[in-house]
């Protein structure tokens, strides 16, 4: 069982342990801070498998800014890997961006990640450009992704895959019941 909730500032040494395994350019310290206290357009996740004490295998982060829901980051733990937690975290990133009025949602990819790339199909993301060397350790180019209109119809065949997801993976959302304010989890 898992739960999908809003990051908090004790959760960062565990998400940093996960971002140093996936990306090769990881987040500070400092950046997840500022994320949490101060960017009021952002909107950190994480996922906790219950049971364990603070067992965090993924999270992730999006921006919400003039009806854009911007994904910034999203990672699983490496030994986590396949089980459908990334899929997880994708969806409560876009479910939660829809409930709050975005009308579209972006994200960037590397063009090598090709498993990132296909759970974004799935859930209807479109490459819409290329960005040459945006990724900085090694110039690889970036595909920006469109998921565009986050609308009626859209939420309608989200709901199935949400459903159909939830019926794979046991997991209880914890988003809907809103954002913590940054004071009640200090480090």
């Amino acid at each position: 069982m898992y739960t999908l909730r809003y990051m908090r500032l004790q959760d960062i040494p565990h998400v940093m342990e996960i971002d140093q395994l996936a990306f090769s350019t990881p987040w500070s310290m400092n950046s997840y801070i500022f994320e949490i206290n101060d960017n009021r357009s952002a909107h950190m996740i994480v996922l906790e498998r219950e049971g364990e004490p603070l067992c965090i295998v993924g999270y992730g982060g999006m921006w919400l800014i003039e009806g854009e829901a911007h994904i910034s980051t999203i990672a699983t733990h490496p030994n986590w890997r396949g089980q459908g937690l990334g899929e997880v975290l994708l969806g409560g990133m876009v479910l939660r961006g829809m409930r709050l009025g975005a009308t579209y949602c972006v994200l960037e990819v590397r063009v090598s990640n090709v498993p990132a790339i296909n759970l974004y199909r799935k859930y209807e993301f479109q490459i819409v450009s290329v960005r040459k060397g945006y990724y900085r350790d090694n110039n690889e180019d970036a595909y920006l992704m469109h998921l565009t209109p986050l609308d009626a119809a859209y939420l309608e065949r989200f709901k199935a895959r949400w459903q159909a997801l939830q019926a794979r993976v046991t997991f209880t959302d914890l988003l809907s019941l809103g954002r913590p304010s940054s004071c009640e989890h200090p480090i």
